[in-house]
C-alpha cells in the first residue's frame, strides 16, 4: 500500500511542498485513535496526577508549554514510551514500573519530550514512509489499515544513531534544569541493557533505542560538572502509591 501511495505525487496534486502544523495534528490524531483501539488509556487519578507532576516540572523548568502536549499513559506489558506526530507522548504502564524511582522515569520522559521539540517524529516518518505517503494520509488518501501501520512504526522502529544522540543529550539539558540527576537515565539504560534483564519481558524500548550501553557511557560523560542540588520531584510515599496502583491495574 505504501508503494501505491508512493507512486502519487500527492504534493503536487495537493501543491504541498511540506508538512504544516495542521497537517502534523491531523496525522497525531489519526495515529492516537488507532493505538488507543487496542490499548487501554489509564485514567486513575492517583497515576495521572503523579507522572503529570513530574511531566509538568520537567516542562517548566525547560520552558515548554504543557497544556500543547498530549502525554497518555496506557495499559500495556511491553516497557516502551515514544512519541507521535502533534506532540503526542505516549507511555505505558510497564515502563513506570519498570523504573525503579522517578529520576528514571524522569529520563525516558526527557529523552521523547526531546523527539518531539527538535522535530525527530516528522523525520523519521519523512525518512521510513516518504512525504507523499504523509500527505496521502491527511488527505484522506490512506486507509485505517495504513494508518494503524504507520502508527506501530512509530512506536516499535528506532531513530538513527545522530538523532537518538542529539534526544539524549537534550534530555540531560531538561534534567539538570529541572535540578534532575540524570545519572539514573543513564543507569536505566544500563539496567535494560544488561544481560540480566533478559528475564524481563517485551523490552520494547531498549529494541527501538539500540546502542544503550554506548549511550548510557555518553549521557554520564556529558553530565559531569552539571549542577549537584538535584532534587526529588515526587516523595518516596507518592512514587509507591503511583507503583501500587499500577500493579493493581
Amino acid at each position: 500500500m505504501w508503494f501505491t501511495l508512493g507512486k502519487v505525487d500527492w504534493i503536487s496534486l495537493l501543491k504541498v511542498e511540506q508538512v504544516s502544523k495542521s497537517t502534523e495534528e491531523k496525522l497525531g490524531s489519526l495515529f492516537w485513535d488507532a493505538l488507543r483501539k487496542s490499548d487501554k488509556e489509564i485514567e486513575k487519578s492517583e497515576v495521572i496526577l503523579s507522572v503529570d507532576s513530574i511531566f509538568n516540572k520537567i516542562c517548566t523548568a525547560n520552558g515548554i508549554e504543557r497544556n500543547q502536549i498530549k502525554l497518555h499513559i496506557i495499559e500495556n506489558d511491553e516497557i516502551n514510551a515514544f512519541a507521535l506526530p502533534g506532540k503526542h507522548l505516549v507511555v505505558h504502564s510497564s515502563l513506570i514500573l519498570a523504573s525503579e524511582n522517578e529520576a528514571e522515569l524522569s529520563g525516558v520522559l526527557s529523552h521523547e519530550l526531546a523527539h518531539l521539540e527538535l522535530n525527530h517524529v516528522m523525520k523519521k516518518l519523512r525518512k521510513e514512509i516518504g512525504l507523499s505517503v504523509i500527505i496521502s494520509m491527511t488527505g484522506g488518501g490512506s486507509g485505517s489499515k495504513i494508518i494503524e501501520e504507520t502508527a506501530k512504526l512509530l512506536s516499535s522502529s528506532a531513530y538513527d544513531r545522530n538523532l537518538e544522540k542529539e534526544a539524549d543529550i537534550k534530555a540531560v539539558d531538561y534534567l539538570t534544569n529541572a535540578n534532575i540527576d540524570p545519572e539514573p537515565f543513564a543507569n536505566f539504560l544500563f539496567k535494560l541493557a544488561d544481560k540480566e534483564s533478559a528475564t524481563m519481558k517485551n523490552l520494547s524500548w531498549i529494541s527501538t533505542h539500540p546502542g544503550s550501553i554506548e549511550r548510557a557511557k555518553y549521557i554520564i560523560e556529558y553530565s559531569k560538572g552539571k549542577i549537584k542540588n538535584f532534587l526529588p520531584i515526587v516523595s518516596s510515599t507518592t512514587w509507591d502509591q503511583l507503583q501500587k496502583s499500577l500493579k493493581a491495574l
